[in-house]
């Protein structure tokens, strides 16, 4: 926090201000119900019930109160509204603090900073949180976006808007240059309310519809970034390989010799899904061949292929989970890429990507090809992330984010028979930083593919793509 009196006298102000302020706020409010109704949906799909809480500029609590956090502390350089948050919300914490130079002691899931315009030192926030930042942690910015500065200003005049004197106004580009400068990682942008006020079956339209519509969705009035601060590597993690293998006996040794040591201990685990070509025998000799592998058996249910995999997920002791296809047209020799890209943390899922290098002869029909790249397209408006290839089998993820996005699955409509869809929607839904790695993909030497009957599964993909569409970006 830089002390400097002119700097001194804006926060001065904007105390005042605020101060001036704090009896009309819960009034002002509730004659905007309809705005803080829309705002609280996009942020409780956000920030789950339950989870650690800090609001930066958290007013009155009003916002805090309504997340339902197991833990909510607020802070705010404001004396009257913290006394009056503390009044209205008791089981909450709050503390009249400079929200550039914080001193807490605590580590938290999600830290929410709202008002930019109130903050004289932006950069001074975002290095003074992250002394209370975790790996895992996600910090949410609500920032008005500019283009609506006219009308806000309008507003305030009208008496329809609490006048709020913003001293700065923060576009998404000078949030970027912040984040980037002080170690921040953006992982996820999203436009929210399009028409902030309730003028009946118009603003459904406006905020349900058209604001999802690309180049139309950038006039919409809230701009929310949700990022993570950037951890350096500082150890090594041990790293469970997923095989799924259904009569892949020909290609199991390949795959025991070819997987390369990664982190401090590498676990290999096929998951056998009741084969009827000698598979499971062909794991047990691998067993006796390469006893300094840490090589292990699970029996898969026979339903699917996303079946067997979680059997070998909640099965795995590794932090770092990794898929690999008994086929191996993923070759393991590339796994190591996989592993720095998580471990470094540059990733939190790490989606393999088939679709950038030459293909090896026909490792995938033409028909896989249109379909996959329909589907990355689908996908990437969906999640509002870049996604190249949503059917490569070679996925990465740590133990403790599949253990959350176990909670939520079989929620998107239909049985995914492969898992893919559910890992990427999962990961989505708790916004982790996505992150393709182009592989080099070949075709299967032993064997035959289980990806047929390329109608019936494209029509399961389309039904999960769908449900995802109305639960992920139509939620609110």
């Amino acid at each position: 926090m830089i002390d400097h009196a002119y700097l001194n006298r804006l926060r001065e102000n904007i105390r005042n201000k605020n101060n001036s302020i704090t009896s009309k706020r819960i009034k002002w409010i509730q004659r905007n119900r309809y705005y803080y109704r829309k705002l609280l949906k996009h942020l409780k799909f956000i920030i789950p019930e339950d989870s650690k809480v800090l609001h930066i500029r958290c007013s009155i609590g009003y916002i805090l109160n309504e997340l339902n956090p197991r833990e909510g502390v607020g802070i705010d350089n404001t004396d009257k509204q913290i006394e009056e948050a503390k009044r209205r919300y008791p089981h909450l914490t709050f503390y009249d603090q400079s929200v550039e130079n914080i001193q807490l002691d605590k580590k938290f899931d999600y830290i929410l900073i709202t008002s930019l315009g109130d903050i004289v030192d932006i950069k001074a926030v975002l290095d003074t949180i992250k002394k209370l930042c975790l790996p895992h942690t996600r910090i949410i910015f609500i920032n008005y976006n500019y283009l609506w500065n006219p009308l806000v200003k309008l507003a305030e005049s009208l008496g329809l808007r609490l006048p709020q004197n913003l001293h700065n106004w923060i576009t998404e580009h000078d949030l970027s240059n912040f984040l980037t400068l002080s170690d921040y990682d953006t992982v996820y942008k999203r436009k929210a309310i399009m028409l902030p006020y309730n003028i009946p079956g118009i603003s459904y339209i406006f905020n349900r519809f058209l604001a999802r519509i690309p180049i139309i969705r950038h006039l919409s009035f809230i701009n929310i970034r949700i990022a993570r601060l950037y951890f350096p590597a500082d150890q090594d993690f041990s790293v469970s390989v997923v095989i799924p293998c259904k009569n892949e006996a020909g290609n199991i040794e390949d795959a025991t010799r070819r997987i390369p040591q990664l982190g401090s201990h590498t676990e290999i685990i096929f998951c056998d899904d009741k084969s009827t070509d000698g598979t499971p025998d062909k794991v047990k000799e691998m067993m006796q061949k390469y006893p300094d592998k840490d090589i292990k058996l699970f029996d898969g249910p026979g339903i699917s292929k996303s079946e067997n995999v979680w059997v070998g997920f909640d099965g795995a002791s590794g932090d770092i989970l990794m898929i690999l296809d008994a086929d191996l047209t993923v070759i393991p020799e590339e796994l190591p890429y996989f592993y720095e890209a998580i471990a470094t943390r540059k990733g939190e899922f790490i989606n393999g990507s088939r679709l950038v290098y030459p293909m090896h002869d026909n490792a995938m029909k033409f028909l896989n090809i249109i379909g996959n790249k329909f589907f990355s397209l689908f996908f990437s408006y969906i999640l509002e992330t870049q996604i190249k290839d949503t059917l490569c089998g070679t996925k990465v993820l740590w133990k403790r984010d599949y253990e959350k996005i176990k909670q939520i699955r079989n929620k998107w409509g239909i049985h995914d028979r492969w898992g893919d869809y559910e890992l990427i929607f999962g990961a989505a839904k708790y916004h982790l930083k996505h992150l393709d790695l182009p592989i080099h993909y070949y075709e299967r030497t032993y064997g035959e593919s289980k990806m047929r009957n390329l109608l019936k599964n494209g029509a399961v993909m389309l039904r999960m793509s769908f449900a995802a569409l109305f639960k992920i970006k139509f939620h609110y």
